[in-house]
């Protein structure tokens, strides 16, 4: 079986700061380095969090201190006209335009849109009207796994077929929502836990930690889906920057994922076509140890191997013993019978 090609999800996020230009920087950025999809968030602060709501350790880290949560999240909404313009920029960019809804006005809205895939989040795998929403779209599901365990998972799962989306049509991404997320606590072998607990869902990875090193391994190891985000600087003010990938970055994943695609090969062992020419080269023969009368008896004292690998294998030492020299042999001479 050949190799799949993993589906790379250029994760923008809320990285455009609320800036519609910025946004459309980020598609650009996401283009250029050759991912599939770009992703958004599709929200409105008031329908999904409380006036109260406490902000993550990241996010007080990373954003303004003196913001609420909801201060925060107003500032990198995306109304509507916004995610129609990006949609349509999308298309024009030959690159698939995705969101993760947080809210059902937001799912509704990335229905009347059009897209071909609903990203679902990690907080939202516990939410069943939510999940009940977008199951019955019959829409191809990703779904991200942060916080959850399988149990969960199992449960979110049975809403989203239970309202209609075909098991086949749903990916679940292996994830941790700590940004940046400690290598300790990546756990990949869980994304194959998870293949092996629900036979026919596609596995991939979303990940947060710093670096390229672990999506590139996500891919090595089977994911079909793989998200990472990315920002046109990590220096930027805003809730996610920090544990983004910088564009040179997010380019230099994609080539090695690519790379480590193409390396992993169909699984057949045999010589590939660029190591065909060093048979002959590498390997070895049977040659005349010293002088070879035509007639004498061939024998472990007057046969050798070397290279090169154009004459009989030494595999077939045994079944040359004892045979006679059908001409005269120098030193070296690769041996015929």
């Amino acid at each position: 079986m050949s190799y799949q090609k993993s589906f790379i999800i250029a994760e923008a996020g809320v990285n455009h700061n609320g800036d519609f230009n910025l946004a459309l920087q980020l598609v650009n950025v996401a283009v250029a380095a050759g991912a599939d999809a770009v992703k958004f968030q599709t929200f409105k602060a008031e329908k999904i969090i409380t006036a109260d709501a406490p902000k993550a350790n990241y996010q007080k880290d990373s954003a303004d201190p003196d913001d609420s949560q909801m201060k925060m999240l107003r500032k990198v909404e995306l109304d509507e006209s916004a995610h129609e313009k990006l949609f349509r920029y999308c298309n024009e960019k030959e690159i698939v335009f995705l969101s993760s809804p947080f809210d059902i006005e937001s799912i509704d809205l990335l229905f009347r849109l059009g897209l071909p895939i609903i990203k679902i989040p990690s907080g939202e795998i516990t939410n069943l009207p939510y999940l009940k929403k977008i199951g019955g779209s019959k829409k191809k599901v990703i779904i991200s796994t942060g916080m959850a365990d399988l149990g969960e998972i199992e449960d979110a799962l049975l809403v989203l077929m239970g309202a209609g989306t075909a098991i086949e049509d749903i990916t679940v991404l292996h994830c941790n929502t700590e940004y940046p997320t400690p290598v300790e606590d990546v756990n990949l072998e869980a994304m194959l836990t998870i293949k092996a607990a629900f036979p026919g869902i596609q596995v991939g990875y979303s990940d947060h930690t710093l670096g390229i090193e672990v999506p590139i391994a996500a891919v090595a190891l089977g994911a079909g889906v793989l998200e990472k985000h990315f920002t046109l600087d990590r220096n930027m003010e805003g809730p996610d920057h920090r544990a983004s990938l910088e564009p040179d970055e997010l380019k230099s994943m994609i080539t090695a994922i690519r790379n480590i695609e193409k390396a992993m090969g169909n699984g057949i062992k045999k010589p590939s076509p660029s190591e065909q020419n060093n048979k002959p080269i590498a390997r070895k023969s049977i040659v005349a140890a010293k002088f070879i009368m035509k007639g004498e008896t061939f024998t472990e004292a007057n046969l050798a191997v070397k290279r090169p690998g154009t004459g009989i294998s030494p595999m077939l030492w045994h079944q040359i013993l004892g045979r006679s020299a059908i001409r005269n042999f120098a030193i070296d001479e690769i041996i015929e019978t």
